[in-house]
């Protein structure tokens, strides 16, 4: 087993030796950690993670490895029955079965409903439809069916929820990822403008034979570097949804760290609020008010976002929609404020286009971008970079 883990971190890209892989037996023979597989975790991180970029690599690899083997996490107890969250079986409808379960309504209605079932349910329930439980079609709980309704715990499945009640942790995108990214390069390559600015440290060989030339003696002319001056300022939606694309925006992530000098990055979920992050371990505690951004950055910057704008449409359209906190000002009013803050601005969707039309959300961002909405494809970066090519 911690042989085929050594082999997965190297074919991740992990520079993981024999010594290390000796320290660390030398470590667990030694007991110098409690057998708990956290424990594990993290002094296996410690002895073989030399760069914090790597972090997400070495998380992938090890829920690879140890899957299904490091379950048990001792004998910590939380409030809420861990069978409450576990889906014991899928309940699976028919299209008839389907088509007769309804939303309940507004947003208003659902929250309140909610409410009133916390108030009155004691038990853990399971299959159904109006209990709090897994299996079922009841709005509320988790590995079942509803059109619209809250999760609680759980994996998402339909990518619907308008409220998602548990605690999630994200990665940062890893930009020193290369596999595939020399032709987002290429097609980021389109939004250039070359400018030379700053300090004279480069020789200037023509000016230089031209001085020399003409003065009879040699005249050394230095020029500042030729460097691209567009200003990016781009946003990461991660997590949920976004999941299935890390690879994809990864590729993206590490080609325009390349491409763009001045480049300013912030993540998301789901929708721009008042408040955005820098780094997705400490998106709890250290966030950047949206109107910082706003007020910091010029018009002269160009706006990418990437996401999918899979979501429930409350997220964009109502106070208090957001999954993880209320946010007092809708999500469409703070992307307003950006496109008319930024101009030349585009919306990077890695979903396959030919599903754009099929969730509500997505089309709302659609129109709030002016239709400016583009595939995570070489032709859609083609033709974003073009978009904001042009001048406002």
């Amino acid at each position: 087993m911690l042989l085929n883990f050594l082999e997965e971190l190297r074919a991740a890209g992990i520079s993981a030796s024999i010594k290390e892989h000796l320290v660390l037996l030398e470590a667990l023979d030694k007991q110098v950690i409690e057998m708990t597989p956290e424990e594990f975790y993290y002094l296996s991180r410690a002895i073989y993670v030399k760069d914090e970029s790597l972090l997400d690599r070495f998380d992938q690899v090890f829920a690879k490895v140890f899957k299904g083997v490091l379950t048990d996490y001792g004998d910590e107890q939380t409030d809420i029955p861990e069978d409450w969250l576990r889906a014991i079986t899928e309940k699976f409808l028919t299209p008839e079965e389907m088509e007769q379960i309804k939303s309940l309504g507004s947003w208003e209605e659902i929250m309140e409903t909610l409410k009133k079932r916390l108030e009155e349910q004691h038990d853990r329930h399971q299959g159904g439809n109006k209990w709090i439980g897994t299996g079922g079609t009841s709005p509320f709980g988790n590995s079942g069916y509803n059109p619209e309704g809250i999760r609680i715990g759980g994996e998402s499945r339909h990518k619907r929820a308008i409220k998602v009640w548990e605690k999630r942790e994200f990665q940062n995108f890893d930009n020193n990822r290369e596999l595939g990214t020399r032709n987002i390069k290429v097609a980021l390559r389109r939004l250039r403008r070359f400018a030379r600015e700053g300090s004279a440290d480069e020789l200037d060989l023509d000016a230089t034979i031209r001085g020399t030339a003409r003065q009879g003696w040699l005249d050394i002319q230095m020029r500042p570097e030729r460097h691209n001056a567009v200003k990016l300022l781009l946003f990461l939606d991660v997590g949920g949804s976004m999941d299935p694309f890390i690879k994809l925006c990864e590729e993206l992530f590490s080609a325009a760290t390349t491409e763009f000098k001045n480049l300013e990055f912030f993540y998301f979920h789901n929708c721009i609020y008042e408040g955005v992050w820098k780094d997705n371990r400490r998106r709890f505690t250290e966030r950047t008010p949206t109107w910082d951004i706003l007020h910091k950055y010029g018009n002269d910057y160009k706006l990418v976002i990437v996401g999918d704008a899979a979501m429930s449409p409350y997220e964009i359209s109502h106070v208090g929609g957001s999954v993880e906190h209320f946010n007092e000002e809708a999500g469409a009013v703070w992307l307003k404020r950006l496109t008319n803050t930024y101009p030349s601005a585009a919306w990077i969707n890695p979903a396959h286009e030919r599903h754009w039309d099929y969730t509500q959300s997505t089309r709302l961002v659609r129109e709030l971008m002016n239709d400016r909405m583009y595939g995570l494809t070489l032709d859609g970066l083609d033709s974003a970079m073009r978009a904001l090519s042009k001048k406002k």
